[in-house]
């Protein structure tokens, strides 16, 4: 099976999609951030009832930006998981006002916490486990939270290349994870690659680390784009194959979509029930209402948008 599927788009609209494509796509999410939600008129008329819709926090963007899109998320019935960066955060009372202002005003009872994209903490945190260790989110009662998976390993916290450090993280989750009265699942930077996905996954069971995975999966986008995006996150092993891509200019400058790998993916998933990825996370590099037009055309009954239920 070919690793990336570069096609022109058909016109937009909803058909059947692949079963088991479809059963993957359950319960999808997506991630936006307060500048590329403005440019969506109407996420119902995207997003299927009830998507979880992450809001990405950006160092710089004002909070109160952050709670005026999760309010209309709300309202609009979607649930809201807006992250929470701990390098950003300032300290304790900091995280406290804006779980407060999250709760009081959008009804937000679930997080993903994460260290965040600064090189240098702000103030007290440096780690998302920095964060679950003040107990302010068992305090006010969120009923979610989901911490960071790295299926090609992370720099920032293993410099050599390695997943020692990650691992131990993934340690310490898991066993928070059994304290907590929160429900837990890893959400994981874009990956490229089925094969290295469920080899990861695996060994995560392995270890002992039980908790749900949802895996991160770039939406349609430019190759360049994507290549940005890569060098951006730190993605290893998939930059090398957007790199080996670019090298063809005639798909250079097609758009890349995610056909093969959740196809691949959705496939182990219905061979093997048990599998510990439970959900997709879509990364909408190419856009927001371009990624939901994918998964309309490819997802079936699982992607149709609010508005047509």
């Amino acid at each position: 099976m070919a690793l990336l599927n570069f096609r022109k788009r058909d016109a937009v609209g909803f058909k059947p999609g692949n079963a088991q494509v479809e059963a993957f796509l359950q319960d999808y999410s997506i991630e936006v951030m307060p500048r590329t939600a403005e440019k969506v008129e109407d996420f119902r008329a995207l997003l299927p009832e009830g998507t979880r819709v992450y809001i990405a926090h950006i160092d710089g963007t004002p909070i109160e930006d952050m709670v005026s899109t999760a309010k209309r998320l709300s309202r609009d019935g979607f649930k809201v998981m807006p992250h929470f960066p701990a390098r950003i955060i300032k300290d304790r009372a900091t995280l406290a006002d804006w779980i407060a202002r999250y709760q009081g005003e959008a009804g937000v009872d679930q997080a993903l916490l994460l260290a965040g994209g600064v090189a240098e903490p702000v103030g007290d945190f440096d780690s998302s486990i920095a964060l679950m260790e003040t107990g302010e989110f068992d305090r006010a009662g969120f009923k979610r939270l989901h911490v960071a998976g790295h299926p090609e390993g992370n720099r920032d916290i293993d410099p050599d290349g390695g997943f020692n450090n990650v691992d131990a993280a993934l340690r310490w989750k898991q066993k928070f994870s059994e304290t907590t009265d929160a429900d837990m699942a890893l959400a994981t930077q874009f990956a490229f690659e089925a094969k290295p996905i469920i080899a990861w996954a695996d060994s995560l069971r392995e270890a002992g680390i039980t908790l749900p995975i949802h895996i991160g999966i770039a939406g349609p986008a430019k190759l360049q784009t994507l290549i940005k995006f890569a060098i951006a996150c730190g993605v290893g092993p998939s930059l090398k194959v957007l790199q080996k891509r670019a090298m063809d200019v005639t798909k250079l400058l097609l758009p890349y979509e995610p056909t093969d790998v959740v196809s691949e993916l959705a496939a182990h998933k219905a061979a093997n029930p048990d599998f510990n990825i439970t959900n997709v996370h879509f990364f909408p590099l190419g856009g927001i209402k371009t990624n939901a037009t994918w998964a309309i055309e490819n997802g079936g009954d699982a992607a149709r948008p609010a508005n047509d239920q």
